[in-house]
């Protein structure tokens, strides 16, 4: 009974084998995506690995290709996102979450769409071991979101509660100023 598997086996595996083998992939093929300094041809090979290089006298981006791993498709010429028309200003006072071991609750200033400072209002305090905890996270946490720029913050090990709190009363902030 085993020769018969070992035959089967064998059989599908060349199969197998003469497939891969015949398989061909367009080895030619260009895209062509128009941009506002005229036409710009790039291979399926550019288009995997390309690295955008400015050019000092126009302004505009060129792709220069990678010397290796071609790509299987073409990707979509990329759209640049339009800027807000204003950006916003102000100070923004977040919700106050409670958690299990007491409120909290933030305020951010932002000037021109950035976030420049992000002031704790309320952290967990009822009892000496709560407070030593805050009293050690709110540097990290609002350091933190200050480098991202957003409440999209790094949990403190330790302080799960209060730095999830903090991350959505800073949401809540940013929300308010349209951020």
């Amino acid at each position: 009974m085993f020769p018969k598997r070992g035959a089967v086996a064998l059989g599908l595996t060349g199969l197998a084998l003469a497939l891969l083998l015949s398989f061909k992939t367009p080895s030619d093929t260009t895209a062509t995506s128009a941009g506002s300094g005229g036409g710009l041809a790039v291979t399926d090979q550019a288009v995997a690995t390309a690295t955008p290089q400015a050019t000092a006298d126009t302004g505009s981006t060129t792709t220069a290709p990678a010397a290796t791993a071609p790509a299987a498709t073409t990707a979509p010429a990329a759209t640049a996102t339009p800027a807000p028309a204003t950006a916003a200003s102000g100070t923004f006072t977040g919700d106050a979450i409670a958690t299990r071991f007491g409120t909290v609750q933030v305020q951010v200033t932002i000037a021109n769409g950035t976030i420049t400072d992000v002031t704790a209002l309320a952290l967990p305090n009822g009892d000496p071991h709560s407070a030593m905890i805050s009293q050690r996270v709110e540097p990290v946490l609002r350091s933190s979101a200050l480098a991202v720029q957003s409440a999209r913050i790094d949990l403190v090990s330790g302080a799960t509660y209060t730095s999830t709190a903090y991350a959505r009363s800073l949401q809540a902030a940013l929300d308010q100023a349209g951020l």
